[in-house]
């Protein structure tokens, strides 16, 4: 009945029936019915055109996580339990006639504390908890099973470490005394932005109430910018996309949802990114990789970038290189230095995920959440400022990125690392170290170099590794002597 009117209401419009978009719709349509759970599996799936159909990516890139408010009665009961019996008293008022915001995890109250200053109050759906752990643990099972029954598609595509990425990240959905910990430190780290913050936590959190100031204006998507000056606008975009390039480059910890209805705007008053439920968190080698793809793609380097992505990703046996490396350089050239209006960043990055795996190259799981952030990220800023230039900006913010690499890579328990990992690898290491950190500490340490083409005395050449052995080799020497001077 349902696709018959939606058919009819096509062809009314002159528009050809879609049994490809009627299935779409239906498939988000249950995703909304089963919850918030399946709802963030659907907007992760909206970035893999790599193998959802365009139809399904369009569908699944609507989902939306906004359902019917429960009533406030349902909640009293929780409030008594982990604020106490007297939580009124807590609050010099509380409006209990409608919450802020309400969604399948959560619903959100406007209240005041005793000296008047407001504050939203977070609170659980009764049962949501239990009923993540156990979609959670369905959809790995039916991970397992897609898996083994599908080797070749799981060889490129790594559904249980997708999930397990995904699961990761919506660990303080159903905890909020994690979510208070991401909200700390994420306000710690936007310190330093004049046009950005994050809500204050006001009070102890428990797993099911959660405090914080409440954040003034309203969602980016329905400020008007003609009430924003042209600093402030990009004074926001900008900041913004710093504090998340910062996040992904060096914290490697970042905003995993920043869609607008997670970011408040209010003339004269800095952003607030609010909503630290759903976070993701890179390793550095990937971090690092996404820096070398950004350059690549500033520079118009689609040789470069291919590369780039494949040292981040694992070739699969029947891999076809040659035809990745030809289709992201034929890509690159139309994304290098376009503007929000005509770039989508999230989007770019999913594309050349799905070249990469009709390739036969996996990528890391991290790419679906981070496509799902840049997506959010750009559309969230497009509403306010979509002159600005990802690139541009991302230009602006290289050398603090480089800099900030930089002094990681220099560090001293970098350099231990590296100095171990290659002494490892390099033979008889273990007990050329022992003699250098030997004589080390008798103070007689002394080293017999040879001039490039002369020959030695006895004509024969001793295998005491290559010149990076030796460099490592010395490092991690002066960092133990350091350490051991030191105790």
């Amino acid at each position: 009945m349902l696709g018959r009117l939606l058919a009819e209401e096509a062809r009314a419009r002159g528009k050809p029936g879609d049994q490809a978009g009627e299935r779409a719709r239906a498939v988000r349509e249950a995703f909304q019915d089963l919850g918030p759970f399946y709802i963030k599996i659907g907007q992760v799936l909206s970035t893999r055109p790599d193998f959802v159909p365009p139809a399904m990516l369009r569908e699944l890139g609507m989902l939306h996580d906004q359902v019917p408010p429960a009533p406030f009665t349902d909640f009293e009961p929780m409030l008594a339990a982990d604020l106490g019996p007297k939580w009124p008293e807590l609050f010099g008022e509380f409006d209990t006639s409608a919450p802020l915001g309400a969604a399948s995890l959560a619903q959100v109250y406007r209240a005041w504390l005793a000296d008047g200053t407001p504050v939203a109050v977070k609170l659980q759906r009764p049962g949501a908890e239990e009923t993540m752990t156990e979609d959670m643990r369905l959809l790995r099972r039916a991970a397992r099973v897609l898996a083994r029954a599908t080797p070749r598609f799981t060889a490129v595509v790594d559904v249980p470490a997708m999930l397990d990425v995904l699961f990761d990240a919506m660990e303080a959905e159903t905890d909020f005394r994690v979510e208070a910990s991401n909200m700390r430190q994420a306000r710690r780290l936007t310190e330093g932005y004049e046009h950005l913050t994050v809500p204050r936590v006001l009070m102890e959190p428990t797993r099911r109430v959660l405090v914080q100031s409440l954040a003034p204006g309203t969602s980016i998507r329905d400020a008007d910018p003609q009430d924003f000056s042209l600093a402030q606008r990009t004074g926001i975009g900008r900041d913004l996309m710093a504090f998340m390039y910062r996040g992904y480059f060096l914290d490697r910890y970042f905003h995993a949802d920043p869609h607008p209805g997670n970011l408040f705007v209010h003339p004269g008053e800095p952003a607030h990114l609010i909503d630290w439920g759903m976070v993701g968190r890179l390793d550095s080698g990937t971090s690092r990789g996404l820096v070398l793809a950004l350059l690549t793609i500033a520079a118009n380097d689609g040789a470069g970038l291919a590369k780039t992505w494949v040292e981040m990703g694992h070739p699969t046996a029947w891999a076809d290189l040659a035809g990745f490396r030809s289709d992201i350089s034929r890509l690159v050239p139309k994304i290098a230095s376009a503007s929000l209006d005509e770039l989508d960043f999230g989007v770019t990055l999913t594309a050349v995920l799905a070249h990469s795996t009709h390739r036969g190259i996996r990528s890391t799981p991290t790419i679906s959440l981070l496509g799902k952030s840049f997506a959010n990220l750009e559309g969230s800023i497009r509403y306010l400022c979509p002159e600005l230039s990802v690139t541009d900006v991302f230009a602006d913010n290289l050398r603090a990125i480089i800099f900030g690499l930089a002094r990681e890579t220099l560090s001293e328990q970098q350099a231990a690392r590296t100095a171990l990992d290659i002494m490892i690898a390099a033979p008889g290491a273990l007990q050329q170290t022992r003699g250098i950190l030997r004589s080390i500490a008798d103070q007689d340490l002394t080293f017999h170099a040879r001039v490039a083409g002369e020959s030695g005395r006895c004509g024969r050449r001793k295998d005491t590794g290559s010149r990076a052995y030796w460099v490592a080799a010395l490092a991690l020497a002066a960092y133990l002597a350091r350490g051991a001077r030191g105790k």
